[in-house]
This record gives structure tokens, sequence and C-alpha cells, in this order.
């Protein structure tokens, strides 16, 4: 993670405890510029919900993970169910619902699709003001008669994969049996112009330099396969070569399989 990282600030009386927890910088209001964690704009009908917020040319909308409405209601009802590229790369099969660790949470969509379909999910993440959006999106859909049951599936954990891997699964009473990566991608040249929200995590996280760490990590932990997303056209991840490629119209997966999922 070499490249610089910009702090967060939590903003508003509201979160001070928050800030606190999670050692966070905290102002009463919004800084003239910089990143700000603050409960999301009272428009979207979800008051308690909590949001990352930059200068709008550079980021684009604010940023928040959600499990109830929005692109994951849309990836919950038509999204493809197990016939989804990361439903197949993960293993699901005749009989075969696997427990995942998604050790790069991000907002937690993969982790999201892959509860939906039955899986138990430990959602890592390394970044304290994303591991608070999430944590904010799961006490939201636990009240949701729609998705409570899905989100009862989601365990969440603070922790740098390419380190902490092996502490996050151990407080985890489930088998890692996959672990799912999908590690920040050194964007050069001309793909400057990444996607606001990209820009937004990337300037949160840095970039993973430690990649082939990550994989190393998760090959350790994982008891039947590690699988990593990646742009289409990008080289697999420095380190041992992947068994079993999955290609998407954009990206694809990398399967490194220790053995079978199939009892």
């Amino acid at each position: 993670m070499s490249e610089s990282v910009t702090p967060v600030v939590a903003v508003g009386e509201s979160l001070a405890d928050l800030a606190e927890r999670y050692g966070l910088p905290w102002a009463p209001s919004a800084p003239a510029d910089g990143l700000v964690l603050q409960r999301a704009g009272h428009g979207h009908g979800h008051g308690h919900g909590l949001e990352i917020a930059g200068d709008a040319r550079r980021y684009g909308l604010p940023v928040r993970a959600d499990f109830v409405s929005g692109a994951a209601a849309h990836r919950r009802r038509y999204g493809g169910g197990r016939g989804q590229l990361v439903a197949r790369a993960c293993g699901f099969g005749k009989g075969v619902v696997p427990q995942v660790v998604d050790a790069t949470a991000g907002l937690g969509r993969d982790a999201f699709v892959l509860a939906s379909l039955g899986a138990e999910v430990l959602m890592v993440e390394r970044v304290a003001a994303i591991h608070a959006l999430l944590a904010a999106a799961l006490s939201q859909a636990m009240g949701d008669d729609e998705v409570a049951e899905i989100a009862g599936r989601l365990s969440l954990c603070l922790a740098d994969s390419a380190t902490g891997l092996v502490a996050a699964v151990g407080d985890w009473p489930r088998e890692p049996q996959v672990v799912h990566l999908d590690p920040m991608f050194p964007h050069r040249g001309k793909s400057a112009l990444v996607k606001k929200e990209m820009r937004l995590f990337r300037d949160l996280a840095g970039g993973d330099d430690d990649a082939p760490r990550l994989l190393e990590a998760a090959l350790d932990v994982a008891t039947h396969r590690v699988v990593v997303k990646r742009p289409r056209k990008a080289p697999p991840i420095e380190g041992p070569s992947p068994k079993h490629v999955l290609e998407g119209k954009t990206s694809r997966y990398d399967l490194y399989v220790h053995r079978s999922l199939r009892r």
C-alpha cells in the first residue's frame, strides 16, 4: 500500500462515538476538502445510514453500502442466481453451498450476492471508514423483512487480510472453504479516468501493491479454493499459476484449487 492514503474525517455530533471507536479524526462540521464520513443524506429515506463523501467533481456521488435497495435488490431479484460468474467461481453447484471469506469486502456487493444464494460469508475489510459503512448497511438490512435472513449469513471483521487473515478467520465459527479476493488493480496510463467511485476507494485504501501477499495469505487459509477477480486483460497476480480461469465480459476469475468442494 505504498500510495498515499487520504484520511477520512467523521463529521457531526452523532458520529463522535463512532470516530472514537474506529480511531478516526472527528469534526463538528465538514472540512473544506478531503473525504468525510457522515450520516447519509436524509433525502434517501435512510437517515440512519452512513456515507463517505468528497468533492463531487473528483468523486461523484457519496458512496454508501446498501443491502436493501438499489443494485443489491436488483441483483437479488434478477441477477442470475447461481449462474453468475462470482457464484460459479466460488463453486456453487449441485448440493454445494460453500462457506466464503470475502477478504477484500469493499462495499459488500459480492458478499451479499453470495449470501443471497445461501452461503455463510465473512467480510474482511481493512479501511475503518468502509467497515463503518458495512456495519451500518448490515444493521439496516437486519431490520428489513425481505433481507434480514440474508443479512444473518453475513459476518464482518475489521482487519488487513494481507497480514491478519488467519486471526480474522479464527474468530469466525465456520470453515473458510473459499477465499474471494478482488484486489485493487494498479491502473496506469489512460485509465486515470477510472470511475469516480474507484478513485474514492483508491484514495481511501491506497493500491493493493500487496496483492501477491494477499494471495499467499488466502492460499494458506482457504481449505478448498481461492478465487481472484481480475480485469479481463490483466495478468494474474504474481505467484503460483491459477488452475482454472473463468472469463466474463469485463472481468475474469482466476481459480486456485486445493481440493474439490463436492463431497
